[in-house]
């Protein structure tokens, strides 16, 4: 019993709850000590499901039969295993293996915990309402809280437990059929007159599956579906899917709801999980999407956690809080993946022209969980199918040696990439008097020879006061377009990579200290006067810049077309305009900066016209036959207050509008007042996004750090070119080690490095045949 702190030992548990959750808690206390006295309070009959299926993976499988070896046993007995996914879409129906899951049904589940959970001594009490879990904690030891998504508990307690619910965008209804679904996890994409319709589908008896219907709001809208009956929901969704289901019905088990029983999914996380001698377990603390099929699964591994905690730590709180920090890691990892693929389907209809080759491949890798490595462990011959049919999109031949995607060849107007890969740009600080230096060309050139397709420079400054710092190159003098043109001919003649010169003006940000020194903030003396869009300082601690004249623009934007021409004459193979992370082109874009009320502020469409007029001038100065590239911040992360992702999309698709060839998109760096939400590949979902609803090509930037990345953001069309630049700061060799690492042997080495080239083979193959010790 718990007295003032500390355990003597539990005489009574109450759960709350007899779903998964609370029933497999219960059985594993009492196999941790039978002789507590555990109930569990069930509001509905012992028979009643509001489900079909669920899956486990092998994973889960593994945890339960460690456990509980006889519970497992019970429940394996009834699994129907698959291991293929199949993807139905666009009249293609691809199928990929060695996904390994298996589904049950959820009332046999149910009733095979119930069956254990009596066995052990745990008393069931079923149609038992309990109205207030604070009057049932003054007559038990413990009380937890498994009473599911709609948690009376934490609605009691929502002071204290602070839940944030938050519907999500599509609709769905959880159906169940006759029809044989044996073979894979089947997934169909159907078009309908009134928009896209989908079904999850996948075998949990001999004689069952699931078959769950989902469609956005705006599709639901126009199909009717909220004035329909029940019945007559399910009848559009069989007509909908007719051509799959063989002629079998679709049925619902929920009796015990009115109308189409269709519903948003509701994403939980709770602040805190415990509140005295209570507990929030399963979907009641939190809760993962049914499209990675992990809800039976916290709610199983949660129970087995919650059972060692409390019978190994001295005290309750003590428990509850181990119990809360390791199990809120794991499920928002698990919170993670599940938003991820959540939000896959929520903007599916951005992805559903894609090649079906790519549109299954974003699929299997929606989550995140599953990567390009990952995916040739569990089908490799699907992987290199896939890999071929990208190569030749490539446009690499149909005798080219079968490569990764990060390796497939790519072309912007007449400058033609070897690969993939780019080396993003990186401030340096070390020009002097805005002239590149012997530091430059070593820096660029190393990386140029270390295998990227494409180099870029740093932000190089249109002017003496355009410059962030006294560190910062420029391109506004002979003797500047002079270093760059050697620079230049070096990466083009001895790497054979491609160089764009990226230019900018610093604006508000600008007359700045060093990167080392302190960023962003302003120089300790020699400042010079800044001008931006408004006058709006950086922040409070740098200058105020003079907002902008029609003088200052037709100034400014004649230094670009001079910038532009220079780059020309020396040679550069592309040039970017630098229309992000607040200087002075982003400055006019971001309403955060830009507080004008002329024809240069308010609206997008006015924040872009000085930014597009500058870019049409770049444009008709610079060669046609030479690819033109601009950088935007996708997200202002200051929420609608500044630029947005859906905003962002209108952003890209003016430029391209006006010429641009592909799109860097990055985010942020806007604001002082930025709340970005950091993660590996963060950044990816923005050039996704415009990729596939602009229609243009993109590059993706930030936190890509590994050659899976790579792969898998090419691969899944999330963007046509991968931008990385810490990792080539420590490794400017970066993509020939990548090669080597995974086994490509075509990527070419400088000649005077093929020694070397000859023994990183030679190990890398070593490691490869040499199993892993571990001590």
């Amino acid at each position: 019993m718990w007295k003032q702190n500390e355990w003597v030992s539990i005489v009574k548990i109450a759960c709350l709850g007899g779903g998964p959750a609370g029933l497999y808690f219960a059985i594993s206390m009492k196999l941790r000590d039978a002789g507590h006295e555990i109930t569990v309070m069930e509001q509905n009959k012992a028979d009643d499901t509001f489900g079909w299926g669920v899956v486990l993976s092998d994973e889960t499988l593994s945890n339960l039969a460690q456990n509980d070896p006889k519970s497992a046993a019970m429940i394996q007995e009834h699994f129907a295993y698959w291991d293929d996914i199949a993807v139905v879409h666009d009249g293609h129906h691809t199928v990929s293996s060695g996904h390994g899951f298996c589904g049950i049904g959820r009332k046999k589940l149910l009733l095979l915990l119930q069956d254990r959970a009596r066995e052990l001594g745990v008393e069931l009490r079923f149609e038992a309402k309990v109205e207030s879990a604070a009057t049932l904690a003054k007559d038990y030891d413990l009380v937890v809280a498994s009473d599911g998504l709609n948690s009376r508990t934490r609605s009691e307690f929502e002071d204290h437990f602070k839940p944030n619910v938050e519907l999500r965008k599509c609709q769905f209804t959880w159906l169940g059929t006759r029809q044989k679904f044996n073979d894979a996890f089947t997934f169909i994409f159907e078009k309908t007159a009134h928009g896209w319709v989908w079904a999850h589908a996948y075998q949990f008896d001999p004689d069952t599956a699931t078959f769950i219907v989902e469609c956005s709001q705006e599709t639901y809208d126009k199909w009717g579906f909220a004035q329909m009956s029940k019945a007559d929901s399910i009848k559009a969704c069989e007509r909908i899917f007719v051509k799959y289901l063989d002629g079998h019905a679709l049925m619902s088990n929920a009796n015990h709801v009115r109308g189409s029983a269709w519903i948003k999914f509701p994403r939980v996380l709770c602040e805190k999980w415990h509140h005295q001698n209570i507990v929030l377990m399963g979907d009641a603390a939190a809760t993962a999407h049914f499209s990675i099929g992990s809800g039976t699964k916290l709610a199983l591994e949660s129970a087995i956690a919650l059972a060692d905690d409390v019978t190994r730590e001295a005290t309750l709180p003590a428990a509850f809080e181990k119990y809360e920090n390791e199990r809120r890691v794991e499920v928002l990892k698990l919170q993670s993946a599940a938003r991820n693929s959540l939000e896959w389907f929520e903007e599916i209809e951005r992805y559903l022209d894609l090649d079906p080759v790519q549109f299954n491949y974003s699929l299997l890798t929606r989550s995140q969980r599953i990567s390009h490595e990952n995916l040739r462990a569990r089908d490799p011959a699907w992987l290199a199918s896939a890999e071929k049919w990208f190569q030749t999109q490539a446009g690499a031949g149909d005798h080219a040696p079968l490569r990764h995607p990060m390796f497939a060849p790519y072309r912007l107007r007449d400058m033609h990439l070897k690969n993939r890969v780019v080396v993003s740009p990186m401030a340096q600080y070390k020009a002097v008097n805005g002239d590149p230096t012997d530091w430059h060309l070593i820096h660029y050139g190393e990386r140029a020879k270390g295998g990227a397709g494409l180099i870029y420079t740093e932000m190089t400054c249109v002017s003496a006061t355009g410059r962030i710092t006294p560190g910062c190159p420029g391109i506004y003098s002979d003797t500047q377009e002079a270093a760059w043109k050697r620079i230049v001919d070096f990466v083009q003649g001895e790497a054979g990579a491609k160089i764009c010169l990226q230019l900018g003006h610093s604006g508000a940000k600008g007359s700045t200290q060093v990167g080392w020194n302190e960023m962003d903030a302003p120089l300790a003396d020699g400042n010079w006067p800044l001008i931006a869009a408004s006058d709006v300082a950086w922040s409070a601690r740098n200058a105020k810049p003079r907002a902008m004249t029609r003088e200052d623009m037709d100034s400014v934007k004649a230094e670009f077309v001079q910038a532009t021409e220079r780059a020309a004459r020396a040679g550069f193979d592309m040039i970017e305009l630098h229309a992000a992370h607040g200087y002075l082109i982003s400055s006019f874009i971001t309403p955060m900066q830009n507080r004008r009320t002329d024809a240069y502020g308010r609206t997008l469409e006015n924040r872009l016209r000085y930014p597009l007029e500058v870019f049409d001038a770049m444009r008709a100065a610079w060669p046609k036959d030479r690819p033109m590239a601009v950088r935007i911040s996708a997200n202002d992360w200051t929420g609608d207050r500044g630029v947005t992702p859906q905003e962002a999309v209108q952003i890209a698709a003016a430029f391209r509008d006006h010429g641009v060839d592909i799109c860097d998109v990055s985010a942020g760096q806007t604001s002082i007042e930025a709340q970005p939400i950091y993660g590996r590949m963060f950044q990816t979902p923005f050039s996704d996004r415009i990729r596939n609803e602009a229609g243009m090509a993109t590059m993706a930037v930030g936190n890509i750090f590994e050659p899976d990345h790579v792969n898998s953001i090419l691969m899944a069309g999330r963007a046509d070119l991968v931008c990385l630049a810490r990792p080539h700061l420590a490794n400017p060799y970066w993509t020939l080690h990548a090669a080597t690492q995974l086994g490509d042997r075509h990527e070419t080495w400088p000649a005077p490095y093929l020694a070397g080239r000859d023994q990183a083979w030679r190990l890398a193959e070593k490691d490869a045949q040499t199993p892993e010790v571990k001590v």
